[in-house]
């Protein structure tokens, strides 16, 4: 098959391939579980409870900050809010999550999270007064900033991802998943975090504290959180290809490793800031973790790419695709090909290209699943109905297709 076009608007390297005369051996057949009504109501659900949690959060913080304070933390919290979501895009741009699990996160983390943490932190409080212990001091600091709220606030996010594991199976493909749905919930959860800091700071130092306040967590650490809650989600992701009965411990591994991690970080800033200053805190803590954390993204994101292209050169090699078509769904160089090809294009095949590249990466990586034995107790694409997909993006993108979808 050749696009019937002129060179200068052809798309990138079409196949010379007819599928339907030389089929692929599916490997699973049962029909597409399409979203149920429950389903979606459970989603609505989701998402309205978790904004109900935010929206406490934010009557709490106004009691004691005031309206208007209020708004000028909310703004200033929303700067790293937004460099994080926005690295957050970029890591999840080889195969997006779907917009409203991204929005549960984010809202999970910003309000659930923190209410559970305010509401254990409370009950701590309520216990020790019960018992007459004292609950002030340098002490009682150190155990609530490095044993406390570790577990209690690692935990909390941690149930997040476990209901979007859950919810999301068919979707949950690996580690980068993780990592995004676990980096959501930690921006939403440090937004609300911050602007609580922020509230404090300007309340007993003012302008300065707080610009100071500002700079070490919105400038030299926005990503603390996240890097931290994305131990647990890595291990979701690695739990996803494994079967169940290894998946727990799995799981278990990645809290605590989240844990320990938000540890070593509150505890050193604790031991480092008092004796040598910010500044060895952040080069000695904060600049090596965070530089381990991108090497990390980069290579799980790499490996998603070599399971697509791997997993599409099985199609390849059964006739669905041709080599040229899986270098440019497989590959960042032969993505951007196509996109610049497509912009110049009618909508029609600008959305066939789109969804060509979505619907492929959605193939091998359904196909991964059927291969690494994981997908047996899930609600998994079907590959036929996926193939099928992939036969009408490309008619699309040729304009030979009917309305798309």
């Amino acid at each position: 098959m050749t696009f019937e076009t002129p060179a200068s608007e052809r798309a990138p390297a079409a196949p010379e391939v007819n599928p339907a005369l030389h089929p692929v051996r599916q490997v699973w057949t049962t029909p597409v579980r399409r979203p149920s009504g429950a389903a979606v109501a459970l989603a609505i659900i989701g998402i309205v409870v978790a904004g109900a949690a935010l929206l406490l959060v934010l009557v709490y913080l106004s009691t004691f900050l005031g309206p208007g304070a209020l708004l000028i933390c909310l703004a200033l919290a929303l700067v790293p809010l937004s460099v994080i979501l926005l690295a957050v895009r970029w890591i999840d741009r080889w195969e997006p999550e779907p917009r409203p699990a991204l929005w549960f996160a984010l809202l999970w983390g910003a309000g659930v999270s923190v209410v559970s943490a305010l509401v254990f932190d409370l009950g701590v409080k309520l216990a020790l007064a019960a018992t007459g212990a004292a609950a002030t001091g340098d002490g009682a600091d150190f155990v609530t900033g490095v044993i406390q709220a570790p577990i209690v606030e690692e935990t909390a996010k941690g149930a997040g991802i476990l209901l979007l594991f859950w919810a999301m199976r068919r979707r949950f493909d690996g580690p980068v998943d993780g990592v995004v749905y676990a980096a959501t919930i930690a921006a939403g959860f440090a937004f609300s975090e911050n602007i609580q800091y922020f509230g404090v700071a300007m309340i007993e130092g003012g302008a300065q504290t707080l610009g100071f306040t500002f700079l070490v967590r919105g400038v030299l650490s926005p990503f603390a959180h996240v890097m931290f809650t994305a131990c647990t989600g890595i291990a979701f992701g690695l739990a996803a290809r494994r079967r169940a009965g290894r998946a727990a411990g799995t799981v278990l591994l990645g809290l605590i490793s989240a844990i320990a991690l938000h540890a070593l970080w509150n505890g050193a800033f604790y031991l480092l800031v008092g004796d040598t200053g910010l500044i060895s805190y952040y080069l000695l803590v904060q600049v090596p973790l965070f530089i381990t954390a991108v090497v990390v993204v980069v290579l799980l994101r790499r490996q998603e790419e070599r399971i697509t292209k791997h997993c599409l050169m099985e199609y390849a090699a059964a006739g669905w695709f041709s080599t040229a078509e899986v270098e440019m769904l497989a590959t960042p160089q032969g993505r951007r090909q196509a996109r610049g090809w497509a912009a110049g294009q009618p909508r029609d095949r600008r959305t066939g290209m789109q969804d060509f590249i979505t619907d492929a990466t959605r193939l091998a990586f359904a196909r991964q699943r059927m291969l690494n034995g994981s997908a047996g107790n899930v609600d998994r694409a079907d590959e036929a109905q996926l193939l099928a997909l992939v036969q009408h993006d490309r008619a699309a993108v040729v304009g030979a297709a009917g309305p798309v979808r």
